[in-house]
């Protein structure tokens, strides 16, 4: 089974642009269940994606779209090696790389290869949560911990539509880098603050609890008033069009028998990765080979 149904073969790896890595992992998850069966649910939700973007006037499919073998992993730790060492040999080949959780805590090995293949790289966080506490259940790779890891990589970054944190966590906030969902409801002024205080080089990591539950109730934790569709992908495509997105992933994805989250996850994945070859800015700089 393929990302959009599209043919797997060895040519289709040597020809294309983006890789769809899925990571079916759901080990410390704290409430719901099931975000291991998300990947799939993804996979086969884009079968039904239109190939044209209208917005962009494009059909990036064409750009070539590969669909990886999953990173499976019994535990936390011995995920981090596999997503890091996975990622890391599509970043030599020049890919760029969609993860498909799982869990958070899949993020953390992806964000890790990033910082070691992109100099200057920054994290654009969507999320309902902070995910800022250093351990949680007595792991530091719990769901919960996925920006404190990502702290250990790069210094910037820019975290958008948290509503909801433990008093643990507030010593850690960078107030200028985190962007309240209820300061923002209101209106798009923020985009063009969270876009300045990103890194040229940019790696976008989406909780899919980020939006509303009225339009992604398909979460092992969701929480009331998320943002909209059109308010996330407003900010994709400010980004896009002054930074270099060099890959990003969505997780926790928890699926139902409402297969309408399902799609919404698809197309979300489709819309970006139209944003990021519709746009082209500058190249940024790498530190790998």
């Amino acid at each position: 089974m393929s990302f959009c149904g599209l043919p797997k073969n060895n040519i289709a790896y040597a020809q294309a642009a983006a890789i769809i890595l899925p990571i079916p992992f759901d080990k410390t998850s704290t409430w719901l269940k099931g975000a291991d069966k998300g990947p799939a649910a993804i996979i086969e939700a884009s079968k039904y994606l239109e190939f044209y973007d209208i917005e962009t006037d494009s059909e990036v499919y064409k750009k070539g779209i590969f669909t990886a073998a999953p990173v499976r992993a019994s535990s936390s730790s011995v995920l981090l090696r596999k997503t890091e060492a996975a990622v890391s040999g599509y970043l030599r080949d020049n890919k760029l790389v969609v993860s498909l959780g799982g869990e958070h805590s899949v993020s953390i090995g992806a964000i890790r290869s990033y910082a070691k293949h992109y100099r200057n790289l920054s994290v654009l966080h969507l999320d309902a949560h902070a995910d800022s506490r250093d351990s949680y259940e007595g792991t530091p790779y719990n769901h919960a911990c996925v920006i404190a890891r990502a702290r250990e990589f790069t210094e910037t970054i820019v975290s958008v539509g948290i509503r909801s944190m433990d008093a643990s966590e507030r010593a850690n906030v960078d107030r200028k880098r985190m962007f309240f969902a209820h300061d923002i409801h209101e209106s798009d002024k923020w985009i063009s603050k969270a876009v300045r205080r990103l890194t040229d080089n940019v790696y976008i990591t989406i909780d899919l609890d980020v939006f509303d539950p009225g339009i992604m109730p398909s979460t092992g934790t969701p929480e009331p008033g998320g943002l909209g569709w059109y308010q996330v992908m407003k900010l994709l495509a400010a980004v896009s069009r002054s930074k270099q997105i060099v890959g990003f992933d969505v997780v926790e994805l928890c699926p139902s028998r409402n297969k309408a989250p399902d799609f919404l996850a698809a197309k979300l994945i489709y819309t970006l990765l139209s944003y990021i070859h519709a746009n082209k800015p500058r190249s940024a700089g790498r530190s790998g080979p």
